[in-house]
């Protein structure tokens, strides 16, 4: 529609146009507002788990400078090195001086061998994160692709065999999935070897093979998890009715599924992986143990059979931060691409 004004012609907007324009702030505002509030809570979490760290390192009554010096020391010796340690001092006072410390990436030092903390964590933290982030894409791949093959073949011999498969295999253990991979590829076919590691940056192809197999065994489960999860999901939004009006219009259903039904169904799927983050981190202990991976799970241990408190508190903390950001990525990533994920935190945030 257009009318003439001074010899110009003006060209009338759209109402809907005006609406999305004028809307847009709204929505962005609407998309912010959950995802501040996942920051708070996530901050809120760590200073919970901060608290609860370092708790159970005051309530372990360990006495390391009578460890480190022996049964010949005397109580002058011992008083003098946990004064040292800062020991002496009250447990809140302490709490914030290490609580300040870690905030600026000063995690103490070893009891034992003087080095900081922050330095081991760093030669540890490496291996735990490739290992894990190629278990959590193995995963995702592994699962995604089992979930959209037995959604498109949903009743089928295929769907059934999906289903049964991901059921058995989610019942097993990571370090029992990894014995099953150590006899199965290295020890009877050989292809790949039981263990051991090679940086990245030293090898890729090497850390490859060296990875593989630990990273398997963390990623079955979650990759079964995944699966069911998307199959579900899919399955009922092919339901809906507007997946059903696009395949009487002539869609084929695998178009309809990548093309408009994925997006909606796929939030469920992203809980499921924000859900395994701990999982995968918690089934490492075994697995390092399993494929003799130097990492911040045998760190742990083994400060802890010494009872080095310091340590044992930064593996933990560090544990925690890069279980609650990778949560927080995954919840952002679900309240960004899924709108009823993005009320239901703005009306638990009105609560």
């Amino acid at each position: 529609m257009a009318s003439v004004t001074s010899g110009a012609t003006v060209t009338a907007v759209p109402a809907a146009t005006r609406t999305r324009s004028g809307g847009a702030a709204p929505r962005l505002l609407a998309a912010v507002r959950p995802l501040g509030r996942l920051v708070l809570t996530t901050v809120t979490v760590l200073f919970f788990a901060s608290v609860i760290t370092f708790a159970l390192g005051a309530l372990s009554k360990s006495n390391p400078a009578a460890t480190v010096l022996g049964e010949t020391a005397t109580e002058q010796d011992i008083a003098t090195m946990n004064h040292q340690f800062g020991l002496d001092q009250p447990v809140v006072e302490r709490y914030l001086t290490w609580l300040g410390g870690a905030l600026q990436g000063d995690l103490g030092k070893s009891w034992f061998t003087t080095v900081p903390v922050a330095d081991s964590i760093k030669q540890a933290l490496p291996v735990d994160l490739s290992i894990a982030l190629l278990a959590l894409v193995l995963a995702i791949l592994i699962g995604a692709s089992a979930g959209i093959v037995a959604a498109l073949r949903a009743g089928g011999f295929v769907d059934r065999s999906v289903t049964v498969v991901c059921s058995f295999v989610a019942t097993l253990p990571p370090f029992v999935i990894g014995i099953a991979l150590i006899v199965l590829l290295a020890v009877k076919a050989r292809l790949l070897p039981a263990g051991g590691y090679v940086p990245f940056d030293v090898d890729p192809l090497e850390w490859l093979r060296f990875s593989i197999l630990p990273a398997l065994a963390l990623s079955i489960e979650v990759a079964a998890n995944i699966a069911r999860q998307l199959r579900t999901s899919l399955v009922g939004a092919l339901q809906e009715n507007y997946a059903v009006g696009a395949e009487m219009r002539g869609f084929s259903r695998r178009r309809v599924l990548f093309g408009h039904v994925l997006r909606n169904a796929i939030s469920p799927t992203l809980a499921v992986i924000g859900m395994a983050l701990p999982l995968i981190i918690g089934g490492a202990v075994m697995t390092e143990k399993l494929f003799n991976l130097p990492g911040i799970a045998q760190l742990a241990l083994q400060s802890a059979s010494k009872g080095d408190v310091p340590v044992v508190l930064g593996t933990l903390l560090v544990t925690a931060v890069i279980v609650l950001i990778g949560s927080l990525m995954v919840n952002a990533l679900q309240v960004l691409l899924d709108p009823a994920a993005r009320r239901a935190h703005s009306l638990g945030g009105a609560r």
